[in-house]
């Protein structure tokens, strides 16, 4: 048994200008033939029946989803998922806000979460910890991955944004390249898994913002989603 994970990017997709060219989302005004066309694109290259992949319509909450079998469509009103299937890939899309992805590989349990300013200060990451754990996962055998996402150079803010953000998730906050208040998700994030024993962390340093290869709202406004995906293989 393998844990494998996938991060998408803009490239080799059907989707058309602005969204192109490998948009995944449903909910940004994309012709929806061309984000299925994606998705089935996306299913093919990593092994998998396109059912087998499970998407969620995420609202910036701290909800998570426990998933047994392929749902009848993507999940609503969620904006984390954990499986104990092996061969059900949990997709998390994002355009800037932080994709995570856990794994416990000898409790052979996932999760998967998008923390996004709203999401990560409500508790997302923690809520799907603590799914992870009704699971039979333990925090100090999980490994986490930080996708891409803006950095905190790029992410300006309010002074009061920031301030409220890094009440809530410290280590947040910061300040940008041009001196003004800022937030790095990323860095608030590692530390709250270090504060719920997860000392495995890789992070993607890639920033949305700076990388045309991937989608980013704060940089281009209407645009797509790209998913970091991950599933456990039984081969």
């Amino acid at each position: 048994m393998r844990v494998r994970r996938v991060v998408t990017t803009r490239e080799g997709g059907a989707s058309r200008a602005p969204f192109e060219a490998f948009n995944l989302s449903v909910l940004v005004g994309d012709d929806p033939a061309a984000v299925a066309a994606n998705r089935k694109r996306l299913a093919a290259g990593v092994g998998l029946p396109p059912e087998r992949v499970v998407w969620m319509r995420q609202v910036h909450s701290a909800n998570t989803a426990t998933v047994t079998a392929p749902p009848d469509g993507d999940l609503r009103g969620v904006d984390a998922m954990v499986t104990d299937r092996p061969g059900l890939a949990l997709a998390v899309l994002a355009a800037d806000c932080v994709p995570i992805l856990l794994a416990d590989l000898d409790a052979r349990v996932l999760g998967a979460a998008h923390a996004g300013r709203v999401g990560a200060a409500d508790g997302v990451l923690p809520s799907v910890l603590a799914a992870m754990v009704r699971l039979g996962a333990r925090p100090d055998r999980v490994r986490a991955l930080l996708g891409p996402a803006v950095c905190g150079g790029c992410y300006e803010v309010p002074a009061s944004m920031r301030d409220d953000v890094q009440a809530a998730l410290p280590g947040s906050g910061c300040t940008t390249r041009k001196g003004s208040p800022g937030l790095d998700l990323r860095a608030g994030l590692r530390t709250q898994l270090r504060a719920h024993g997860v000392v495995r962390v890789d992070t993607d340093p890639r920033c949305t913002a700076e990388d045309p290869t991937l989608y980013s709202h704060r940089r281009d406004g209407k645009t797509g989603r790209m998913a970091a995906v991950t599933w456990l293989d039984p081969s």
